[in-house]
């Protein structure tokens, strides 16, 4: 099947993968390393990209954008995930924040807000997930209360990518009681310089900055950090994980990965079990399907609409390509020889970079449980018309 998305989007990457060579170390293996280098590469190449437009491309002109289509943001998408995300973290900014204040926010909130993200200035974190509330996230137990001037918010998130080094919080807390968890949640747009916040890292082999514990004890916010209707944030969150699913294109990266396998082999290629080989040839096959996927979601938000079904169905996808052509490539970089050559290593590492991250890929913005039940419902429900 031809994905060609015609001259521009071919004149695109080859611009991008240009600058990437230009302003990315060779050896670089993404921002969120022990080495501070990283990010600091990370954050100047954001820089570097909205200079050019390059950041935001498919963003309206008026909040910093370049007008550019769904497709040509596509591309961008597509060659940041594969070349381990030189942005950093401001692929949540670019992708899905800034796209849900365009279209819940108030005018003050978006000349606050959007410029800053389209700038590569701010990085922002996602407060959805706790203790006991990560999948069934309409279940969770942090609280905003009314006070006189505002709100006041109490409770814990877990799982928090980024809270460390960000300078705000896309935050969810419970404002009311309704009839149904989904009711009476609300979105909060929170500061995390304020002292009432606490962020306490969590290890792991992912690396730091990946996952965090923040505790807010008695935040208080204005009547201007609520992000659309009171008590009507179960909507901006449907909203959100549609756009959040599709935003990360990881079938981009599977696919470099496995089509520079042969070529970093070389002779040892051939030398391959058969069933290797016939498992690597199904990733590829998988990779293909896995972005056609994506492409009929990037289409549908095209045109304003968010099918929950299609994003389930494209992230259940994803996933499993994630950790299935992480463990081909796992026993194909096992044939390589150590001690190898600048390129043989640094092949070894991508794979094991990404054999890591795709551990936690299917539980990662909502488990593949959950995708599974959320499919499941919107099947029923097509069928049942």
């Amino acid at each position: 099947m031809d994905f060609d998305l015609g001259e521009d989007a071919n004149r695109l990457r080859g611009e991008l993968r240009a600058l990437i060579d230009a302003h990315v170390p060779a050896d670089f293996l993404g921002a969120f390393t022990d080495d501070p280098a990283d990010l600091a590469v990370a954050q100047q190449f954001c820089r570097t990209l909205a200079e050019r437009q390059l950041l935001c491309m498919s963003w309206p002109r008026e909040f910093g954008g370049g007008d550019a289509s769904v497709w040509e943001q596509t591309v961008v998408r597509e060659e940041m995930w594969a070349h381990h995300e030189p942005r950093g973290a401001q692929y949540m900014g670019v992708n899905w924040v800034g796209p849900i204040i365009m279209r819940y926010g108030t005018e003050e909130q978006q000349r606050k807000h959007l410029p800053p993200i389209a700038n590569g200035e701010v990085i922002w974190c996602q407060g959805f997930s706790e203790p006991e509330a990560g999948s069934d996230l309409a279940s969770l137990r942090t609280s905003a209360r009314r006070v006189d001037d505002g709100w006041r918010i109490n409770g814990q998130k877990i799982w928090t990518s980024y809270a460390t080094m960000a300078q705000w919080c896309f935050l969810l807390a419970r404002t009311s009681k309704g009839e149904k968890k989904q009711q009476g949640l609300t979105i909060f747009l929170v500061s995390m310089d304020d002292p009432a916040i606490t962020v306490r890292p969590i290890r792991t082999m992912m690396g730091p900055h990946h996952l965090n514990e923040v505790f807010f004890d008695d935040l208080e916010v204005t009547e201007a950090d609520v992000l659309g209707t009171v008590d009507e944030g179960w909507k901006i969150v449907q909203d959100v994980v549609s756009f959040e699913r599709v935003g990360i294109a990881r079938y981009a990266r599977c696919e470099r990965l496995l089509q520079a396998a042969p070529d970093v082999l070389g002779d040892a290629w051939d030398q391959l079990p058969a069933e290797l080989r016939g498992r690597w040839t199904r990733m590829l096959t998988h990779c293909r399907r896995a972005r056609l996927m994506a492409y009929r979601v990037v289409a549908m938000q095209a045109t304003g609409r968010v099918n929950p079904g299609d994003s389930a169905a494209y992230r259940i996808a994803v996933t499993r390509l994630d950790q299935e052509s992480a463990e081909v490539l796992m026993e194909i970089a096992a044939a390589l020889p150590r001690g190898g050559d600048q390129r043989t290593e640094y092949f070894r590492a991508e794979v094991e970079d990404h054999w890591r991250y795709s551990q936690a890929s299917t539980v990662s913005s909502g488990s593949i449980e959950m995708q599974r039940i959320l499919l499941s419902r919107t099947m029923f429900a097509g069928a049942a018309r």
